[in-house]
């Protein structure tokens, strides 16, 4: 076989998505499904793009049976000027498994881009309950004839921990190999998602063996930015997507995770499930020197008043990965908290993920040694995945 991307390293992607056509979660809904379920064509940011969904279809139709065509594709994986529906895979399972191919990558997890929009939104609690089923349906399916392609579903925690545990349930019946959850409850009325009554959905995680997912714009609605900000008087620039709205948003892009896996120590629900993973996803690495002396400082602040059996940073390394973006300092950040943490991610086929994440990591990883190396591209996520006493 021709060199892959990953070439001789052993690689597992822990962050990629599809980018959907409007049907991928009507294909496989209940009856009841579709009648709650808007169109993902109702979605403005799809609106705004549909000229290059249609192009991204045609194109997919046109590689069909025109293997020089394929080819040229195949030879321009990594160009991500490409529309995102018209990347390799971005929508049919079977040339997905060809990109992982190329990509050379043992194992990826996968997530949904657009579909999740359908319902996460929605006020009414049914309506978020069968969006999540029919995504979990979906993905399942979509990734169900390659072991490499793992299905990241959603559970909306938010439903309560009875709905939470009957979705995961369902979702692992039909394929799915773990879920995205919120990092808060947006009902300030509401439970803490670290609150006793859930221990049951993360023991849930823990008998499965298989991580919690933290992923950008699952946040329940947190915005750290208040809209005063805006009235600056100048203007304001929007990335789109699932980035953060101006500049200061992508700054405090990774405030909500901070705060969710805050609690998640400090409430102690790592304490009574010593087994659970959690893997942050497009929520960025700069944060983590800081965040790990704050959560310490924190603890000695509290010391009188309660005891931690230990530093909170400790917990935090044992029980956290971290996917950086492409283009962050990953060696500085090594440096200054160990190899433990950071895992690999492409975004594939986001933009974001830039054309050439290896090469974008590496360029800051050149006082890493090998087995620092190792340790982000594999060995780090061999362990949450238990792939080393399989």
């Amino acid at each position: 076989m021709d060199m892959t991307y990953a070439g001789t390293r052993r690689i597992i992607d822990v962050d990629s998505h599809l980018i959907e056509l409007e049907n991928f979660l009507f294909d496989t809904a209940s009856a009841d499904e579709k009648a709650m379920l808007p169109s993902m064509l109702d979605q403005q940011p799809v609106i705004q793009k549909r000229d290059r969904l249609e192009l991204g279809r045609e194109q997919f139709l046109a590689r069909q049976g025109d293997a020089a065509l394929t080819a040229e594709y195949e030879a321009q994986i990594l160009d991500n000027s490409k529309v995102g529906w018209g990347r390799l895979g971005a929508f049919d399972p079977v040339e997905r498994s060809r990109a992982i191919d190329l990509f050379g990558y043992e194992i990826q997890l996968v997530l949904a881009t657009f579909t999740f929009h359908q319902f996460y939104n929605d006020p009414d609690p049914a309506v978020r309950e069968a969006g999540a089923r029919a995504l979990n349906r979906a993905m399942g399916n979509f990734c169900r004839n390659d072991p490499r392609m793992r299905a990241v579903g959603y559970v909306p925690l938010g439903l309560g921990p009875d709905k939470a545990i009957d979705i995961i349930d369902a979702g692992l019946a039909d394929g799915c190999f773990t879920f995205a959850v919120d990092t808060n409850e947006s009902n300030a009325e509401g439970r803490s998602f670290t609150h006793a009554d859930f221990d049951r959905v993360w023991a849930k995680f823990v008998s499965h063996r298989m991580p919690v997912v933290s992923h950008v714009a699952l946040n329940g609605h947190y915005d750290p930015v208040s809209p005063s900000f805006r009235n600056n008087g100048r203007v304001f620039h929007e990335i789109g997507d699932d980035a953060p709205a101006g500049e200061i948003g992508v700054m405090a892009i990774a405030n909500s995770v901070q705060l969710f896996l805050g609690a998640m120590i400090y409430d102690g629900v790592f304490a009574r499930h010593p087994a659970l993973r959690v893997i942050s996803m497009e929520q960025g690495c700069l944060w983590l020197p800081g965040w790990l002396r704050m959560i310490d400082f924190t603890a000695n602040v509290f010391k009188r008043l309660r005891p931690f059996e230990e530093m909170p940073s400790i917990t935090a390394k044992r029980h956290i990965k971290v996917a950086p973006f492409a283009g962050e300092p990953v060696g500085w950040v090594i440096e200054q908290i160990g190899p433990e943490m950071l895992v690999y991610a492409s975004d594939y086929p986001h933009p974001e993920g830039s054309g050439d994440p290896i090469g974008k990591f590496e360029e800051t990883m050149t006082n890493c040694d090998q087995s620092t190396i190792d340790a982000f591209y594999y060995n780090n996520m061999a362990e949450v995945l238990h792939l080393s006493d399989s």
